[in-house]
Protein backbone atom coordinates (compact mmCIF):
# COMPACT_ATOMS: atom_id res chain seq x y z
CA UNK A 1 0.00 0.00 0.00
CA UNK A 2 1.00 3.12 -0.75
CA UNK A 3 -0.18 5.16 1.74
CA UNK A 4 -1.77 3.46 4.70
CA UNK A 5 -0.25 5.77 7.82
CA UNK A 6 2.22 3.61 7.72
CA UNK A 7 0.38 0.43 9.42
CA UNK A 8 0.76 -3.15 8.02
CA UNK A 9 -1.51 -4.14 5.53
CA UNK A 10 -3.89 -6.26 7.15
CA UNK A 11 -5.22 -3.26 9.05
CA UNK A 12 -5.48 -1.18 6.01
CA UNK A 13 -7.25 -3.73 3.79
CA UNK A 14 -10.60 -5.35 5.25
CA UNK A 15 -10.40 -9.21 5.24
CA UNK A 16 -12.54 -10.35 2.65
CA UNK A 17 -13.96 -13.63 1.22
CA UNK A 18 -11.53 -14.91 -1.26
CA UNK A 19 -13.06 -13.58 -4.52
CA UNK A 20 -13.55 -17.72 -5.84
CA UNK A 21 -16.08 -17.70 -2.89
CA UNK A 22 -17.65 -14.54 -3.59
CA UNK A 23 -17.88 -15.74 -7.32
CA UNK A 24 -19.96 -18.95 -6.33
CA UNK A 25 -22.15 -17.33 -3.94
CA UNK A 26 -23.23 -14.96 -6.29
CA UNK A 27 -23.80 -17.55 -8.91
CA UNK A 28 -25.75 -19.77 -6.47
CA UNK A 29 -27.87 -16.74 -5.65
CA UNK A 30 -28.52 -15.32 -9.73
CA UNK A 31 -29.19 -19.22 -10.93
CA UNK A 32 -31.39 -19.55 -7.83
CA UNK A 33 -33.56 -16.73 -8.53
CA UNK A 34 -33.82 -17.42 -12.31
CA UNK A 35 -34.50 -20.39 -11.68
CA UNK A 36 -37.81 -19.47 -9.71
CA UNK A 37 -38.43 -16.83 -12.13
CA UNK A 38 -38.34 -19.25 -15.31
CA UNK A 39 -40.57 -22.08 -12.95
CA UNK A 40 -43.92 -19.19 -12.27
CA UNK A 41 -43.19 -17.21 -15.71
CA UNK A 42 -46.42 -18.18 -16.88
CA UNK A 43 -48.13 -16.95 -13.58
CA UNK A 44 -46.56 -13.88 -13.98
CA UNK A 45 -47.34 -13.27 -17.31
CA UNK A 46 -50.58 -13.95 -16.18
CA UNK A 47 -50.63 -11.50 -13.25
CA UNK A 48 -49.31 -8.49 -15.58
CA UNK A 49 -51.84 -8.90 -18.10
CA UNK A 50 -54.22 -6.59 -17.20
CA UNK A 51 -51.33 -4.02 -16.29
CA UNK A 52 -50.60 -4.22 -19.95
CA UNK A 53 -53.79 -4.23 -21.22
CA UNK A 54 -54.81 -0.77 -18.96
CA UNK A 55 -51.77 0.63 -20.01
CA UNK A 56 -52.17 -0.26 -24.03
CA UNK A 57 -55.42 1.21 -23.75
CA UNK A 58 -55.19 4.33 -21.68
CA UNK A 59 -52.19 5.19 -24.16
CA UNK A 60 -54.03 4.58 -27.79
CA UNK A 61 -56.90 6.60 -26.46
CA UNK A 62 -54.80 9.46 -25.12
CA UNK A 63 -52.18 9.34 -28.29
CA UNK A 64 -54.97 8.99 -30.45
CA UNK A 65 -57.06 11.51 -29.13
CA UNK A 66 -57.72 14.97 -30.53
CA UNK A 67 -55.16 17.30 -29.22
CA UNK A 68 -58.24 19.73 -28.16
CA UNK A 69 -59.96 17.01 -26.56
CA UNK A 70 -57.46 16.24 -24.27
CA UNK A 71 -56.53 19.82 -23.92
CA UNK A 72 -59.95 20.24 -22.61
CA UNK A 73 -59.85 17.35 -20.71
CA UNK A 74 -56.30 18.18 -18.69
CA UNK A 75 -58.01 22.10 -18.61
CA UNK A 76 -60.79 20.75 -16.90
CA UNK A 77 -58.86 18.34 -14.53
CA UNK A 78 -56.26 21.48 -13.80
CA UNK A 79 -59.87 23.48 -12.82
CA UNK A 80 -61.61 21.23 -10.86
CA UNK A 81 -58.49 20.89 -8.59
CA UNK A 82 -57.52 24.41 -8.49
CA UNK A 83 -59.88 26.69 -9.19
CA UNK A 84 -57.14 28.96 -10.26
CA UNK A 85 -57.00 31.17 -13.71
CA UNK A 86 -53.08 31.47 -13.26
CA UNK A 87 -53.01 28.16 -13.62
CA UNK A 88 -55.60 27.31 -16.04
CA UNK A 89 -53.51 30.16 -18.09
CA UNK A 90 -50.07 28.78 -17.51
CA UNK A 91 -51.39 25.08 -18.27
CA UNK A 92 -52.57 26.83 -21.43
CA UNK A 93 -49.03 27.79 -22.49
CA UNK A 94 -47.40 24.47 -21.52
CA UNK A 95 -49.34 22.52 -23.40
CA UNK A 96 -49.30 25.06 -26.52
CA UNK A 97 -45.42 24.77 -26.29
CA UNK A 98 -45.40 21.27 -25.99
CA UNK A 99 -47.30 20.96 -29.42
CA UNK A 100 -45.37 23.67 -30.90
CA UNK A 101 -42.30 21.66 -30.60
CA UNK A 102 -43.99 18.31 -31.73
CA UNK A 103 -44.18 16.66 -28.07
CA UNK A 104 -47.64 16.17 -28.08
CA UNK A 105 -47.75 12.69 -28.75
CA UNK A 106 -44.75 11.61 -26.11
CA UNK A 107 -46.06 14.02 -23.95
CA UNK A 108 -49.67 12.10 -23.80
CA UNK A 109 -47.80 8.71 -23.79
CA UNK A 110 -45.89 9.78 -20.73
CA UNK A 111 -49.24 11.18 -19.07
CA UNK A 112 -50.33 7.60 -19.63
CA UNK A 113 -47.48 5.84 -17.76
CA UNK A 114 -47.83 7.94 -15.16
CA UNK A 115 -51.67 7.92 -14.48
CA UNK A 116 -51.54 4.14 -14.24
CA UNK A 117 -48.60 4.24 -11.91
CA UNK A 118 -50.51 6.80 -9.98
CA UNK A 119 -54.16 4.72 -10.03
CA UNK A 120 -52.03 1.38 -9.02
CA UNK A 121 -49.99 3.44 -6.45
CA UNK A 122 -52.52 4.97 -4.68
CA UNK A 123 -54.68 1.66 -4.78
CA UNK A 124 -51.89 -0.62 -3.35
CA UNK A 125 -50.28 2.59 -0.80
CA UNK A 126 -53.56 3.50 0.84
CA UNK A 127 -54.73 0.41 2.26
CA UNK A 128 -51.39 -0.54 3.37
CA UNK A 129 -51.68 3.14 4.74
CA UNK A 130 -54.61 2.30 6.57
CA UNK A 131 -53.79 -0.75 7.92
CA UNK A 132 -50.20 0.72 9.11
CA UNK A 133 -52.37 3.38 10.76
CA UNK A 134 -53.93 0.91 12.68
CA UNK A 135 -51.63 -1.99 13.59
CA UNK A 136 -48.27 -0.20 15.44
CA UNK A 137 -46.47 -4.03 14.76
CA UNK A 138 -47.79 -4.00 11.12
CA UNK A 139 -46.01 0.01 11.16
CA UNK A 140 -42.48 -1.01 12.54
CA UNK A 141 -42.69 -4.47 10.41
CA UNK A 142 -43.14 -1.73 7.11
CA UNK A 143 -41.15 1.47 8.16
CA UNK A 144 -37.79 -0.29 7.42
CA UNK A 145 -38.91 -1.56 4.30
CA UNK A 146 -40.06 1.78 3.41
CA UNK A 147 -36.50 3.67 3.85
CA UNK A 148 -35.09 1.12 2.45
CA UNK A 149 -36.96 1.89 -0.98
CA UNK A 150 -37.13 5.55 -0.91
CA UNK A 151 -32.58 5.08 0.07
CA UNK A 152 -32.03 2.94 -2.45
CA UNK A 153 -30.99 4.29 -6.17
CA UNK A 154 -33.62 4.42 -8.76
CA UNK A 155 -31.49 2.91 -11.10
CA UNK A 156 -31.22 -0.22 -8.44
CA UNK A 157 -35.46 -1.22 -9.11
CA UNK A 158 -34.26 -1.92 -13.10
CA UNK A 159 -32.44 -5.17 -11.88
CA UNK A 160 -34.93 -7.45 -10.10
CA UNK A 161 -37.65 -5.83 -12.24
CA UNK A 162 -36.03 -6.90 -15.31
CA UNK A 163 -34.67 -10.26 -14.08
CA UNK A 164 -38.61 -11.07 -13.55
CA UNK A 165 -40.40 -9.35 -16.08
CA UNK A 166 -38.33 -8.86 -18.65
CA UNK A 167 -37.82 -5.60 -21.16
CA UNK A 168 -41.03 -3.71 -21.85
CA UNK A 169 -43.99 -1.05 -20.80
CA UNK A 170 -44.44 -3.48 -17.93
CA UNK A 171 -41.64 -3.99 -16.14
CA UNK A 172 -41.23 0.04 -16.07
CA UNK A 173 -44.77 0.84 -14.72
CA UNK A 174 -44.14 -1.86 -11.92
CA UNK A 175 -40.21 0.12 -11.49
CA UNK A 176 -42.10 3.41 -11.03
CA UNK A 177 -44.99 2.54 -9.05
CA UNK A 178 -41.87 0.71 -6.66
CA UNK A 179 -40.52 4.10 -6.17
CA UNK A 180 -43.62 6.10 -6.30
CA UNK A 181 -45.75 3.86 -3.72
CA UNK A 182 -43.96 4.85 -0.42
CA UNK A 183 -45.07 8.67 0.45
CA UNK A 184 -48.18 7.34 -0.75
CA UNK A 185 -48.52 4.86 2.40
CA UNK A 186 -46.50 7.14 4.71
CA UNK A 187 -48.85 10.01 4.31
CA UNK A 188 -51.64 8.18 4.40
CA UNK A 189 -50.74 6.75 7.54
CA UNK A 190 -49.98 10.07 8.89
CA UNK A 191 -52.76 11.28 7.74
CA UNK A 192 -54.88 8.84 10.00
CA UNK A 193 -52.78 8.98 12.96
CA UNK A 194 -52.88 13.19 13.09
CA UNK A 195 -56.98 12.82 13.28
CA UNK A 196 -57.97 14.27 16.58
CA UNK A 197 -58.24 11.61 19.44
CA UNK A 198 -61.48 13.90 20.75
CA UNK A 199 -63.08 13.03 17.16
CA UNK A 200 -62.50 9.10 17.25
CA UNK A 201 -63.54 9.13 20.68
CA UNK A 202 -67.17 11.28 19.50
CA UNK A 203 -67.68 8.35 17.21
CA UNK A 204 -66.86 5.75 19.46
CA UNK A 205 -69.64 7.29 21.55
CA UNK A 206 -72.01 7.48 19.05
CA UNK A 207 -71.83 4.02 18.69
CA UNK A 208 -69.88 3.28 15.38
CA UNK A 209 -67.64 0.61 14.64
CA UNK A 210 -64.43 0.62 12.81
CA UNK A 211 -65.89 0.78 9.30
CA UNK A 212 -67.87 3.26 9.93
CA UNK A 213 -65.34 5.48 11.97
CA UNK A 214 -62.50 4.74 9.03
CA UNK A 215 -64.67 5.88 6.42
CA UNK A 216 -67.14 8.20 8.04
CA UNK A 217 -64.50 10.26 10.17
CA UNK A 218 -60.78 9.22 10.23
CA UNK A 219 -60.14 9.43 5.95
CA UNK A 220 -62.44 12.42 5.91
CA UNK A 221 -60.39 14.24 8.26
CA UNK A 222 -57.04 12.80 6.64
CA UNK A 223 -57.73 13.90 3.12
CA UNK A 224 -55.16 16.84 2.46
CA UNK A 225 -52.10 14.94 4.22
CA UNK A 226 -53.50 11.92 1.90
CA UNK A 227 -53.70 14.37 -0.76
CA UNK A 228 -50.14 15.47 -0.28
CA UNK A 229 -49.02 11.43 -0.57
CA UNK A 230 -51.29 11.93 -4.05
CA UNK A 231 -49.21 14.73 -5.46
CA UNK A 232 -45.24 13.09 -3.99
CA UNK A 233 -46.53 10.27 -5.76
CA UNK A 234 -46.93 11.50 -9.01
CA UNK A 235 -43.94 13.79 -9.13
CA UNK A 236 -41.93 10.60 -7.97
CA UNK A 237 -44.00 8.88 -10.90
CA UNK A 238 -42.60 11.63 -13.20
CA UNK A 239 -38.76 11.37 -12.21
CA UNK A 240 -39.05 8.05 -12.61
CA UNK A 241 -40.31 7.51 -15.92
CA UNK A 242 -36.63 8.85 -17.28
CA UNK A 243 -35.52 5.96 -15.41
CA UNK A 244 -37.77 3.60 -16.38
CA UNK A 245 -37.19 4.22 -20.33
CA UNK A 246 -33.50 2.02 -19.87
CA UNK A 247 -36.09 -1.11 -19.81
CA UNK A 248 -38.58 -0.18 -22.79
CA UNK A 249 -40.73 2.86 -21.62
CA UNK A 250 -41.42 4.69 -24.31
CA UNK A 251 -42.52 8.82 -24.29
CA UNK A 252 -40.63 11.62 -23.34
CA UNK A 253 -37.89 9.88 -20.50
CA UNK A 254 -36.75 7.55 -24.05
CA UNK A 255 -36.05 10.67 -25.52
CA UNK A 256 -34.02 12.12 -22.69
CA UNK A 257 -32.22 8.98 -22.73
CA UNK A 258 -31.35 9.07 -26.12
CA UNK A 259 -30.72 12.86 -25.82
CA UNK A 260 -27.87 12.03 -23.69
CA UNK A 261 -26.76 9.08 -25.07
CA UNK A 262 -25.97 11.04 -27.67
CA UNK A 263 -25.47 14.07 -26.65
CA UNK A 264 -28.22 16.43 -28.44
CA UNK A 265 -28.46 18.90 -26.29
CA UNK A 266 -31.95 20.30 -27.45
CA UNK A 267 -33.61 17.35 -27.43
CA UNK A 268 -32.93 16.81 -24.12
CA UNK A 269 -33.70 20.24 -22.96
CA UNK A 270 -37.19 20.58 -24.68
CA UNK A 271 -37.96 16.89 -23.63
CA UNK A 272 -37.11 17.72 -20.03
CA UNK A 273 -38.88 21.09 -20.29
CA UNK A 274 -42.53 18.81 -21.04
CA UNK A 275 -41.56 16.92 -18.06
CA UNK A 276 -40.86 19.91 -15.71
CA UNK A 277 -43.72 21.74 -17.07
CA UNK A 278 -46.19 18.53 -16.17
CA UNK A 279 -44.86 18.30 -13.15
CA UNK A 280 -45.44 21.68 -12.14
CA UNK A 281 -49.10 21.60 -14.11
CA UNK A 282 -50.24 18.61 -11.77
CA UNK A 283 -47.50 20.06 -8.36
CA UNK A 284 -49.71 23.49 -8.74
CA UNK A 285 -53.11 21.22 -9.09
CA UNK A 286 -52.57 19.04 -6.56
CA UNK A 287 -51.55 21.05 -3.72
CA UNK A 288 -53.98 23.63 -4.48
CA UNK A 289 -57.12 20.89 -3.98
CA UNK A 290 -55.14 19.93 -0.91
CA UNK A 291 -55.16 23.41 0.45
CA UNK A 292 -58.81 23.81 -0.15
CA UNK A 293 -59.72 20.76 1.03
CA UNK A 294 -57.51 21.75 4.47
CA UNK A 295 -59.45 24.92 4.52
CA UNK A 296 -62.64 22.68 4.02
CA UNK A 297 -61.56 20.71 7.30
CA UNK A 298 -60.49 24.01 9.01
CA UNK A 299 -64.35 25.56 8.59
CA UNK A 300 -65.94 22.25 9.56
CA UNK A 301 -63.70 21.92 13.19
CA UNK A 302 -64.90 25.49 13.73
Amino acid sequence: MADCWGLPEPLCTFPALPSKTLRLMRKGIDDGFRDIVRAHSDAIDAATAPLQIFLNWLERVFTHAPWPVMMLLILAIVWAGSRSWKTMVGTVVALAMIGVFGLWPDTMTTLAMVAVATVVAILIGLPLGIFMARSDRFQGVLTPLLDIMQTLPSFVYLIPVVVIFGIGKVPGLIAVVIYAVPPMIRLTNLGIRLVDREVTEAADAFGADARQKLFGVQLPLALPTIMTGVNQTIMMSLAMVVVASMVGVGGLGKNVLQAITNQYFTVGFLNGFALVAIAIIFDRTSQAFGKRLQKHREVGHD
